[in-house]
Order: structure tokens, then C-alpha cells, then sequence
């Protein structure tokens, strides 16, 4: 008997689905998917203009939080136009190389965002529990480098998945029931052995997501322990209003992640609909709570927007 032509049986297009058995409803679940997207976009784009036009917000707390804000974009915008374009034109086809692209660029930027945020627990540690040494440790190139290294870590871990499901034969099968592909999703319409897929998709990320959110709690430790230790109030007061911006952040982000994993893990009875609406919430809440989060919580950004949209209002009443 001949081999398998692998070549000839990876499919040209994939077919998404869309959100299975709601799909009568897709225009109104666009409309505030959407919205969500939009103001995503305007959130973070003004945070990004923020701190690029306002000189003393060139700190690293700041300059961490633009990372996290470029990343909030990528995230969205690698998945939110293609689930519109399926909602509103049934615009379901999309090519196999573009679908382990829009793959790559998802789970890559949900790593690289993940070492973000324990960038910004190693400042906060830093800045409360070594406040004399800050500027001596967090300088523009510890920032730099701290951003090569998401960028890094990100890649090598994701991009074996592109190989991992380019060696699998798909036999016809091309449908995906999804609004966006992602690593599982494409591998379980392979007609072959998926283990090593199964293994890797769960094992690698899934250990380096954990040891990240580790290292988060342990840095918050040392912080709280250091801030009993203060004797004085209102600078305990003020350092946690400083910390508290990025923990309600830290919970918008792993939280909905583990509550993702653990409905595919241990919730075989919830129907497949709402784990595809749990993951598209999962690309649009927090890109666009994250801007909300630090824009209501720190003043010197709060002020900033504030005297933004008054320029812009005032340029427009006189026009």
C-alpha cells in the first residue's frame, strides 16, 4: 500500500463555523461584540497616546502597562474582525496558512502578555520592598530586555504548535467549529494521532502560564508583607492603591483563562456554544477593561485623558 501524500491532505481552506446552534443570532451577538471591540480599540489607543506624549509617565510602571496596551490590541484585532466578517457576510472561509497565522499570533500574544504582567509585579515588588534601589534596577534597558524576553519566550513556545499541526493529514476535514482557530480546535479535525498535539498544547503553555501567575503570587506576598510592616498609614494606603490597579488587572486576565480551561477540563454538560462564547469573551474583556482599569485608578493617566478630551472638545466647538 503507498503512503499518505501528506501535502495533499492538508486542506487549502478551513471552514469556521461560527458559534454552533446560535446561528440564527449571530448579527445581535455582533452588535455588542462590536462595540466591545471599538471601544477596545479607542481604550487603548488612548493609553498608548497618553503615555507616548506625556513626559512623566517615561516611567517603567507606565511603560510596562503601553506593552500590555500594544498586546490587548494585537490580541483583539488578531480574532475580532474575522468573527465580524463571519457574523455580518458568513465570510466562514479562511486559508490554511492563515489560520495557523491567526493561531500563532493568539496564543502568542496571550504568553507574551502573561509575562507582562509579572513584569509589572516585579515593579511593584521592586518599587515597595527596595524603593532605594528602583531606578538602579528597573532601567530602559532592563525594560527592553524585559520585553525581548516576552517577545522571545512567546515565540519558542508557540511557534513548535505550526509544525506540530502541519505534519498532520486532514482528510477532507475542514471544518471548525469556532469563530477563530486556535491550537486544539485545528488539531482535532486531523484524521491521525493527535497525542503529541494534546500534550504539548496543554503541557508547555499551559506550565508556563502557570509559573508566571507563581511568581505574580509570590511577589505579592513579599509586597503585603512588606506593607504590614510600614508604620505609617497613609503610605501603606498609597501603595496599595498602586498595586491595585494591576491585581484587578491580573484577575481579568487569569481568571477567565482558568475558568476557560477548567469548563473544557471538568464541563463535558455545558453546551459547545457557551464554550465558544466564553472564548470570545475571553479576546474582548480584557483588552477592554484594562484601560478602563488604569484610567479610573491612576490619576496621572485619568488627568491626562481628561485634559485630552477637552483639547479635542474644544477643537471641535470652535470648528
Amino acid at each position: 500500500m503507498p503512503p499518505f501524500n501528506l501535502t495533499s491532505l492538508t486542506p487549502a481552506t478551513f471552514i469556521l463555523a461560527g458559534i454552533p446552534g446560535m446561528e440564527k443570532l449571530h448579527i445581535w451577538i455582533s452588535i455588542p461584540f462590536c462595540s466591545m471591540y471599538l471601544v477596545a480599540l479607542l481604550g487603548n489607543g488612548v493609553v498608548l497616546f497618553v503615555i507616548r506624549t506625556e513626559r512623566s509617565l517615561h516611567q517603567p510602571m507606565y511603560l510596562f502597562l503601553s506593552m500590555l496596551a500594544i498586546a490587548d490590541l494585537v490580541l483583539s484585532t488578531t480574532t475580532v474582525p474575522k468573527m465580524l466578517a463571519l457574523f455580518w457576510f458568513g465570510a466562514g472561509k479562511i486559508s490554511f496558512g492563515a489560520c495557523l497565522t491567526q493561531m500563532f499570533f493568539l496564543h502568542f500574544t496571550f504568553s507574551a502578555e502573561s509575562v507582562i504582567l509579572l513584569a509589572m509585579a516585579f515593579d511593584r515588588f521592586v518599587a515597595i520592598c527596595y524603593p532605594l534601589r528602583y531606578a538602579a534596577v528597573l532601567t530602559q534597558s532592563t525594560i527592553v530586555k524585559t520585553g525581548l524576553v516576552a517577545l522571545a519566550r512567546s515565540f519558542c513556545i508557540i511557534f513548535p504548535c505550526i509544525f506540530l499541526l502541519k505534519r498532520l493529514p486532514f482528510c477532507g476535514h475542514n471544518v471548525i467549529p469556532h469563530t477563530y482557530c486556535e491550537h486544539m480546535g485545528i488539531a482535532r479535525l486531523a484524521c491521525a494521532d493527535i497525542s503529541i498535539n494534546i500534550f504539548y498544547g496543554l503541557a508547555v503553555p499551559v506550565a508556563a502560564i502557570v509559573v508566571d501567575f507563581v511568581l505574580i503570587v509570590v511577589s505579592y506576598v513579599l509586597i503585603l508583607l512588606a506593607l504590614f510592616r510600614v508604620p505609617f498609614r497613609t503610605a501603606r494606603h498609597k501603595a496599595f492603591n498602586t498595586c491595585g490597579s494591576h491585581v484587578c488587572v491580573i484577575l481579568l486576565f487569569y481568571i477567565p483563562a482558568l475558568f476557560t480551561v477548567l469548563t473544557h477540563r471538568f464541563g463535558q454538560k455545558i453546551p459547545h456554544y457557551v464554550h465558544i462564547l466564553l472564548a470570545n469573551l475571553y479576546v474582548l474583556i480584557p483588552p477592554l477593561l484594562n484601560p478602563v482599569v488604569y484610567g479610573v485608578r491612576t490619576q496621572q493617566i485619568k488627568k491626562k485623558v481628561v485634559k485630552v478630551f477637552i483639547y479635542i472638545r474644544s477643537h471641535l466647538l470652535q470648528e
